[in-house]
């Protein structure tokens, strides 16, 4: 392993905090979905990442796990896909990490450009370190349109893409919705404002420029319909149920609307129904 390329790892049984594992040691409970942390350290950064597993940290396929805006690798929403996915499939894997300047990042302010190279990197990792050859991705709001613009600059590398709520009009989604007050206007004037929910994220005026130049409902994804499906709540009060459906429509991609889910799916019913979806998609039923 180069120098520049180092990890750290610390594994837990998933509902045992403190219960470590030495590296390259598994449990033997083979019904316990376990999960271990570790990092990518190369061209300057420092993405901190979990991964979820059955039997060991290691498989032929991997879902690649993009949060939302201000979201962190400790993500529920995440965890409990993982636990759905792998009680029926021990042969993958799921992995989740932190967007630049997100959760424990140690960036303090995101940029467009990271959040691609973070993208990248993540990718490069699982298939190299954990020896994925089939990768999938599940990403929600802001993940989404991460993903999506990914897509459309360095062409697909996943076999299928799940979308639940994508954030395809971002700059909207940013500044209509998700700031408050006269955020947008102290920004407009060169002031670096925290934005976000329950976690906020530092938002600048250079950060909303690249998100104003890069709509992605502007680009064109029709190449790619076939590998894609879009989840979207008809009760979403954060990225509009119509500019979902539109963007779907657009592009000729599957679009599946649940009714009554919110932004963050926080109904049990609809969490599980969006994962029991995004599963058969992949093709693990």
């Amino acid at each position: 392993m180069a120098p520049s390329e180092s990890r750290n790892f610390h594994s837990e049984e998933r509902g045992e905090p403190g219960g470590s594992l030495l590296p390259g040691r598994f449990p033997d409970r083979a019904t316990k979905t376990m999960h271990r942390y570790f990092e990518i350290n190369r061209q300057g950064s420092n993405i901190r990442c979990k991964v979820y597993y059955k039997d060991k940290p290691a498989a032929e396929s991997a879902v690649i796990y993009g949060t939302g805006f201000a979201g962190h690798k400790d993500n529920n929403a995440a965890n409990g896909f993982a636990e759905k996915l792998l009680s029926k499939h021990k042969n993958m894997i799921v992995v989740v990490f932190n967007w630049p300047a997100h959760g424990d990042d140690v960036k303090k302010k995101p940029t467009l450009t990271d959040c691609d190279a973070y993208l990248t990197q993540v990718i490069d990792e699982v298939k190299t370190k954990f020896g994925a050859r089939r990768l999938f991705a599940y990403a929600t709001s802001f993940g989404g349109y991460l993903v999506l613009k990914y897509i459309s600059e360095h062409g697909n590398p996943f076999e299928k893409i799940a979308l639940r709520c994508p954030a395809v009009d971002m700059f909207d989604v940013l500044t209509r919705t998700i700031m408050q007050g006269d955020e947008y206007d102290r920004i407009q004037k060169g002031k670096e404002i925290l934005v976000g929910f329950d976690r906020k994220i530092t938002v600048t005026r250079s950060f909303l420029d690249e998100i104003q130049a890069n709509d992605i409902r502007l680009r064109d994804y029709l190449d790619y319909a076939e590998s894609i499906l879009i989840l979207h709540g008809t009760a979403d009060e954060i990225v509009p149920f119509d500019e979902g459906q539109t963007f779907a429509e657009n592009n000729l991609i599957e679009f599946i609307p649940v009714q009554g889910a919110n932004h963050r799916f926080q109904n049990p019913v609809h969490m599980s129904l969006a994962n029991k979806y995004v599963m058969e998609f992949f093709g693990n039923r």
